[in-house]
């Protein structure tokens, strides 16, 4: 990092993420490509198994292949599930460690990324899982029950003769909840934005990286929002500017019209829109995590003057101290104050 360090705008850190971004560009896109490709990989074989079981609408399944296709299922819904998010987890922290290197003028590969990253692996798998339980599991659970109550209520005022008033507030509850799960999962996601950007360069457990979110994010949420906003648009752009070619194409290949080829049609579809996909996911991931980055270091720049650290840290003054170090400094101080107090 040959520039000096200083407070950022939105408009500065985003200009900087483009540039680490394409001076990178090989290194960040092969870290995204993994996961990514992990987690479709399992996709296409859950989608290819029901193609293939629905393949012959006319005959009916026996017992025998019903039971062996839900254990098919069960098994990979088991093994696919785990993979998956230790997978995520680790390329995420990969992308951070990877970024951090960029940040310092380090050169780093693919496989030095996924290697800092397996280091600590239980602890960024931990990290992610709660974010998930947080994020996603928690009110995915409250939708659950509010529907389980708000049918009861709807059977219990039906046979009481009160149904329609009673279907009209359950309605508007709904609506209410919907509204109220959605601001929850925004609100929690950014507050959650700078956990794995804090676990990877102070070396965290996964909750006390989750409180260390919680405190640098105050003051930066409203610009983290525009930063997933503008990632939302930028997923919609390439979205048109990959499948709308596409589509115009199959549109145009002869026979496209004829009821007999509409099935070969849909086929090329489905996979062009799965290879979109993925191709969106690995182009776009990197700049969030190159951005969330940069917002935890403009956070410390503003709240800890971390500037002036990461000066004296170049200039040989100051050296970084161990995380395992800062922690036990925290614990003896109050009772080496106390001995001396009781002196």
């Amino acid at each position: 990092m040959n520039e000096p360090l200083h407070p950022s705008s939105l408009g500065e850190i985003l200009d900087r993420t483009v540039q680490l971004y394409r001076s990178r560009f090989l290194v960040f896109f092969g870290i995204a490509v993994i996961p990514i490709a992990v987690v479709l990989a399992f996709a296409a074989i859950f989608f290819l198994a029901i193609t293939w079981i629905g393949a012959d609408g006319k005959t009916a399944l026996s017992p025998a292949a019903v039971v062996l296709a839900v254990v098919f299922f069960i098994v990979l819904v088991l093994v696919a599930l785990p993979v998956c998010l230790a997978v995520t987890a680790l390329g995420t922290a990969a992308l951070n460690h990877a970024v951090a290197s960029a940040w310092r003028d380090e050169i780093i590969t693919i496989r030095d990324a996924y290697k800092s990253a397996w280091q600590r692996g239980w602890s960024y798998i931990g990290l992610f899982l709660l974010e998930t339980l947080l994020v996603w599991v928690t009110p995915f659970v409250a939708w659950f029950v509010l529907v389980f109550v708000g049918a009861g209520a709807a059977a219990l005022a039906q046979s009481t003769g009160m149904g329609g008033a009673v279907a009209a507030l359950v309605g508007l509850g709904a609506v209410l909840a919907i509204a109220a799960l959605i601001g929850y999962c925004i609100w929690m996601l950014l507050r959650l934005s700078l956990a794995f950007p804090a676990s990877v360069m102070e070396r965290m457990s996964a909750t006390a990286a989750i409180k260390r979110s919680f405190s640098l994010c105050l003051g930066t949420r409203g610009r983290i929002f525009l930063l997933y906003l503008l990632g939302m648009a930028l997923n919609y752009i390439f979205s048109l500017v990959i499948m709308v070619p596409v589509l115009i194409v199959i549109a145009l290949l002869p026979g496209a019209n004829n009821p007999q080829n509409a099935a070969s049609a849909g086929m090329v579809m489905v996979f062009t829109m799965y290879c979109a996909a993925f191709a969106i996911q690995a182009l776009t991931k990197p700049v969030y995590g190159i951005a969330l980055m940069l917002f935890y270091y403009d956070q410390r720049i503003r709240k800890e003057g971390y500037d002036i650290e990461w000066l004296m840290q170049r200039a040989g003054l100051a050296a970084p101290a161990p995380p395992q170090a800062q922690q036990l400094q925290q614990f003896t101080e109050p009772t080496q104050q106390a001995s001396q107090e009781s002196l």
